[in-house]
């Protein structure tokens, strides 16, 4: 879920580099098993959706942490057949987190927030969902449907780390921006489309 409150100062860069080592040991932890994942500095992959294809080009000179830990849930094919859960007009769509059972998908550790790499988050970019805690983004990930300035970083809060940006597909988006949505009892949640919205699969197009 995108928390819109942020309390934590940005790290120094050398803390940073330390976190950032940190995190990947973790993560390979949790995720074992060999490197699941395109040696792309940009690689593209497309979404197949029920309401037809977004190709995104990530972006992992500038978030490769975020790239990585996104293509580990790519290659492992956690996304397939998984709902888009939260759709705002004119905010974002989200999804990543659930099967159409509302069962959580399997979880990776927690990956480190790359939100000061330089990417914004604006129209057609993809970022990670998270809680209040800055270093909380798991799987869940959310398009952009405006310029967000307010998930953007600054000096006195964490932001919401972007990794990458439609090239194809907007059109895909504004769909699933049309959606009926309202309140779901299982999600215990607002802006959940009434109809489910289906990931049916995600796969690296540039391998």
């Amino acid at each position: 879920m995108i928390m819109l409150s942020f309390r934590q100062p940005l790290h120094p860069l050398f803390l940073w580099l330390i976190l950032a080592s940190f995190w990947t040991i973790t993560a390979s932890a949790q995720c074992n098993g060999p490197k699941p994942y395109s040696d792309e500095a940009f690689p593209t992959v497309r979404f197949e959706t029920s309401l037809g294809n977004i190709d995104v080009e990530l972006d992992r000179q500038r978030a490769p942490l975020t790239v990585d830990n996104f293509l580990r849930y790519v290659k492992a094919g956690r996304y397939n057949q998984t709902i888009f859960h939260r759709v705002i007009s004119g905010f974002v769509v989200q999804g990543g987190g659930y099967s159409p059972q509302l069962k959580e998908i399997k979880l990776c550790s927690p990956v480190f927030n790359e939100s000061g790499n330089g990417l914004r988050n604006e129209e057609g970019t993809i970022a990670m969902a998270r809680f209040d805690a800055p270093h909380s983004a798991t799987s869940q990930f959310y398009f952009n449907l405006k310029d967000n300035d307010n998930l953007n970083p600054s000096p006195k809060r964490w932001g919401y780390a972007v990794f990458g940006y439609v090239t194809n597909g907007m059109e895909v988006l504004k769909k699933m921006a049309a959606v009926k949505t309202g309140y779901h009892e299982k999600l215990d949640a607002e802006n959940a489309p009434l109809e489910p919205v289906i990931l049916k699969k995600v796969s690296v197009v540039t391998d």
